[in-house]
């Protein structure tokens, strides 16, 4: 099941790969802030955080538990994200990520630019959809 995690629900939720202090310390400090959760028992398989500012949204992190992969569970995260804030969305990623890479362009994200060594060296590619 995928919802919007809010402070309230991180007293009974559990994740082996997220820190949930981490998540709410974003939610405490980023008022624009909002995780997705995939969740089955209380346990967090997979976030994806974003902002949502003003006039458009841009993906922080997208993840998911490793032994999870290769199930959708990434694709349905941007799905219900996609549906959720109707407009423009950015983000960057890891030029080498490959895999992810191919995920936002099945979802009609394109490059629109490289940001050289954004990734403690490793540059950045700027992908954006338009709403």
């Amino acid at each position: 099941m995928i919802q919007e995690i809010n402070k309230e629900d991180l007293a009974v939720l559990k994740s082996s790969f997220l820190s949930l202090e981490i998540v709410r310390k974003d939610l405490n400090e980023n008022p624009f802030g909002h995780y997705l959760a995939y969740i089955e028992n209380n346990n967090i398989l997979g976030f994806l955080y974003y902002s949502d500012i003003y006039e458009r949204a841009e993906i922080n992190q997208l993840e998911v538990c490793a032994s999870y992969r290769n199930q959708k569970i990434a694709s349905k995260l941007l799905e219900i994200m996609i549906t959720t804030v109707q407009k423009n969305i950015t983000l960057e990623v890891k030029i080498d990520n490959v895999i992810a890479i191919h995920l936002y362009q099945k979802f009609k994200f394109k490059q629109i630019g490289i940001r050289k060594g954004y990734y403690n060296g490793i540059d950045a590619v700027l992908m954006e959809r338009k709403n």
